[in-house]
């Protein structure tokens, strides 16, 4: 998915190479995004009217996708060809693992955040870690409960298995979501350390508050679809009320209406 950062675009495109087949959902780009692969036969882009949430532009790109392992992709996240390659090698050998992911990095050479744990009632909104700061590191793999979605790969059969994504996340909540079935279906999720992609660093061109108020509406759909409807309501009720008392009206929000990044519930 690619909204709004044209040359971080253009640069994962031209690293990534004529090696793989490529399709970029633009999310209604202002910046001419949506014009950045034109050069580029093998690219299929896919244009987008507005901003639809990370969820169903990945969805749409998805179904668009025809091979045996998928890769999900953020825009600002830089991998090379033959990294891509690796991964699925890696996925192809272990067919104990379900998703694969390099190791992310800054774009000053430094472990960048990725690893944290899935979402539960006594901690909602667990915070992303460097990946080596993790106890479960070790040797040339890390294995992860949950990951940044900035860069996963995945089987096709397993998107086939679970039809889409779950539609009920905006913008956050489609990389816990894979994670969350990847572990129903008992499969593991591993962070190679010698396959490494640059997570950039520039803040989204959303507003801080209507990613909160995702965030918030994300959080409560996750517990009440994999805890149960009274861990989503309590979620809903605790930080609806702390958004209104700290008058953070986009999280209170997104919080008990549900409404997502583009408008919708």
């Amino acid at each position: 998915m690619s909204l709004n950062r044209a040359e971080s675009l253009r640069r994962s495109l031209e690293l990534l190479g004529d090696a793989h087949h490529i399709v970029v959902v633009d999310n209604g780009s202002q910046d001419g995004s949506a014009a950045v692969g034109d050069p580029y036969p093998g690219v299929r882009v896919m244009r987008l009217p507005k901003n639809f949430g990370l969820t169903k532009a990945l969805n749409i790109g998805l179904r668009a996708a025809e091979s045996e392992y998928l890769l999900c992709l953020h825009d600002d996240t830089l991998i090379s060809g033959e990294a891509v390659k690796q991964l699925a090698d890696y996925l192809e050998t272990h067919p104990e693992v379900g998703a694969v992911c390099p190791l992310l990095m800054d774009v000053q050479g430094n472990p960048a955040l990725q690893l944290q744990t899935l979402p539960s009632p006594s901690e909602p909104q667990p915070a992303l870690k460097t990946a080596t700061g993790s106890p479960a590191s070790g040797g040339d793999e890390i294995t992860a409960e949950c990951v940044s979605g900035a860069a996963i790969m995945f089987r096709g059969f397993f998107l086939r298995a679970i039809r889409q994504i779950d539609e009920c996340y905006g913008d956050y909540g489609s990389n816990i979501e894979i994670c969350a079935q990847m572990k129903r279906a008992g499969k593991k999720i591993v962070i190679l350390r010698n396959v490494t992609a640059v997570h950039g660093d520039k803040p989204s061109s959303m507003s801080a508050s209507d990613l909160e108020g995702d965030r918030a509406a994300a959080t409560a759909a996750f517990l009440s679809k994999h805890h149960g409807f009274m861990a989503g309501t309590m979620y809903r009720l605790k930080a609806g009320l702390g958004g209104l008392l700290r008058f953070q009206f986009a999280v209170a929000g997104g919080a008990l209406s549900g409404t997502k990044i583009d408008g919708t519930s």
